[in-house]
């Protein structure tokens, strides 16, 4: 039999701001009640009208909307009077089947983080929106008196996002299962990681921490001070060491299993503050850095040499994508979530809604983007909302030692065109995010 608690935990956005390179001061504490258990599949039908989708319409390169090429073409001109080449900038600007701007939009640019939309398309096609990842808890041994006799062992299950938080509750609902001293080791098997380290045996060795408020460092403390008032301090003490183990000891049994927050809230906190360890430890899971470029260029319809990919998290100049294709896959997005009454909203974050690395861009509001920024490059695609064209999708890809210049060049350039078509005073419902994801959350259970 399975008991479902509901657990209430605060997501680590300063520990997430952190590891993305995103200021602390971003981050807000944010609580969230655990959902009733899911499907981690999609409804068979909605599975089956994705599979039915069509690629994005892919528009050929040339014959662009003569004045909008043209303003294009004047921010490519400043960007050149800047000492800059012009090689090393790309944009491509359209709007249903009407092309509005290329320049060189089939080339593929270095594209730092805006892969990470790559890696949102891998995993979504991979595991669908709600799947969860499942990281298992058993024992080797009997519980007696609160005193488990044997080795605690931790199944990772591949969470990316199993922080500070995720191990107070696991340490509280051994608590609840019975568990309060264990006489053998903390034995890791399988992908685990935690606070975004992938290494199994650092992982184990911050997840004993965690279990065990009595030897909590300050960052656990800190976390456990934002959540709600009342929430108990975890005490289950680890006797031995950390242990790694290729697999699980045949004799384990059950007690606690943990599931992940759902892929499309995952994905969301990762491009929010684009965090580099999450998107690696997703794009891995669908299969790694090729294996995500082979099936992304598929399905944006665009070719494979437009799409050319090393890593999921966009670290490294070798990670090129042309604007055209970026434009394709943030379709191939919005296509692939219509059948789970989702848009590219939901995975993404909203210019002026949303904390994270748009905070400090003036971006138009209501936009829906994914940025990119390496030493020598910054990046923007994504969806504009406008009064007169729909929404507009737009990827701009500038090369260079000019990061601070090249992101107020790209708002001035994008604040201009909205203000040629006209800002909407609400998201429309292709760029608005499901309420129906509100307060989704990860959720453990006691087997017993």
């Amino acid at each position: 039999m399975l008991k479902t608690l509901r657990l209430t935990v605060a997501l680590p956005l300063a520990l997430l701001a952190l590891v993305s390179g995103c200021s602390p001061s971003d981050s807000l504490n944010v609580t969230a009640a655990s959902a009733q258990s899911e499907s981690s599949q999609p409804p068979d039908s909605n599975a089956e009208a994705a599979k039915k989708l069509k690629t994005p319409l892919l528009l050929p390169p040339g014959n662009p909307d003569p004045e909008i090429n043209a303003q294009v073409q004047k921010f490519i001109n400043r960007i050149a009077a800047d000492g800059f080449y012009k090689e090393n900038q790309g944009v491509w600007i359209q709007t249903g089947s009407t092309l509005l701007a290329d320049y060189r939009g089939t080339v593929p640019l270095p594209a730092a983080s805006v892969t990470k939309a790559a890696t949102t398309l891998a995993a979504l096609q991979k595991f669908g929106p709600d799947h969860q990842f499942v990281t298992q808890i058993g024992a080797t041994g009997p519980i007696q008196n609160g005193v488990l006799q044997g080795d605690l062992v931790i199944q990772g299950g591949e969470d990316p996002f199993f922080v500070w938080e995720e191990a107070i509750a696991i340490g509280n609902i051994l608590n609840q299962a019975g568990v309060k001293r264990v006489t053998g080791n903390l034995v890791i098997a399988g992908k685990f990681y935690m606070n975004f380290e992938s290494n199994p045996l650092t992982a184990g060795n911050l997840l004993k921490q965690g279990i065990d408020s009595e030897i909590w460092p300050e960052e656990a403390e800190n976390q456990h001070q934002s959540l709600p008032p009342g929430t108990p301090r975890p005490a289950v003490e680890i006797e031995g060491s950390v242990k790694v183990m290729p697999s699980p000891p045949k004799s384990v049994q059950p007690l606690v299993r943990h599931f992940s927050y759902p892929l499309a809230e995952l994905l969301k906190k990762m491009n929010m503050y684009s965090n580099n360890m999450m998107a690696q430890m997703l794009a891995d899971a669908a299969g790694g850095a090729p294996v995500v470029a082979r099936k992304v260029a598929d399905a944006a319809g665009v070719p494979p040499a437009e799409i050319q990919l090393i890593n999921g998290s966009g670290l490294g100049e070798e990670n090129r994508i042309s604007p055209r294709a970026a434009v394709a896959i943030f379709q191939a997005i919005e296509l692939y979530l219509q059948p789970y009454n989702m848009t590219v909203a939901d995975v993404f974050a909203i210019a002026g809604k949303d904390l994270g690395v748009l905070k400090e861009r003036k971006i138009p509001t209501l936009s829906v983007v994914k940025t990119g920024t390496l030493n020598s490059v910054a990046s923007i695609a994504g969806a504009m909302p406008t009064q007169k064209q729909g929404p507009v999708w737009v990827a701009i890809m500038n090369g260079g030692e000019n990061l601070e210049g090249f992101r107020a060049q790209q708002d001035v350039l994008l604040n201009s065109l909205l203000g040629r078509w006209g800002a909407v005073p609400s998201a429309p419902a292709e760029l608005s995010p499901s309420p129906a994801r509100s307060g989704k959350s990860s959720r453990s259970e006691i087997v017993k």
